[in-house]
């Protein structure tokens, strides 16, 4: 998986679990694809801040999904959800099951 998607998936899964600034950063680098420079402008830090809490957060996201998996596992059912759907071809089951997660 792309590392930019991966990153903005677990900033939408662990997002809480960062400190505001990370998030923020993290959000405008990798969602709002804003360069380093154009975040610390934006937020009014320096630009080796943004970089350092950009690093920070990802690192501790990594970290999170890495000990609690709950994107792999998401993942995992996503996938035997696809390949039942690619079995049936029943649009509503696959709807379905895709609502309980």
């Amino acid at each position: 998986m792309d590392k930019n998607i991966k990153v903005s998936m677990l900033l939408e899964m662990y997002g809480k679990l960062l400190t505001d600034k990370q998030v923020d950063v993290i959000d405008l680098y990798y969602n709002q694809n804003l360069s380093l420079g154009e975040i610390a402008e934006e937020l009014n830090i320096t630009r080796q801040g943004v970089r350092k809490s950009l690093v920070d957060g990802e690192k501790k996201l990594l970290d999170i999904e890495e000990k609690l998996g709950f994107m792999a596992q998401k993942q995992r059912r996503e996938k035997i959800i696809d390949e039942i759907y690619q079995k049936t071809f029943d649009k509503n089951l696959r709807k379905k099951l895709l609502n309980l997660l």
